[in-house]
């Protein structure tokens, strides 16, 4: 799956659960939320105050990195 800003998080979680981990790291501690699931990356971050292009690149450098 290619992860981009676009995505949301239902998607990201559901192909991916370690990706949670990276997304609380950085504050996002609503990712059980029901509200969040159909929210993009970018709308998650910009709801949070947080850079979308700097949580897109832990999470596809986690993605490379269990994927080899």
């Amino acid at each position: 799956m290619d992860i981009t800003k676009q995505t949301t998080m239902g998607d990201m979680l559901e192909y991916d659960r370690g990706i949670a981990v990276i997304l609380m790291q950085n504050g996002m501690h609503c990712v059980g939320c029901p509200a969040s699931i159909g929210e993009t990356l970018e709308e998650a971050c910009m709801v949070h105050g947080i850079d979308s292009d700097a949580v897109l690149a832990q999470i596809n450098e986690y993605l490379a990195q269990n994927n080899k």
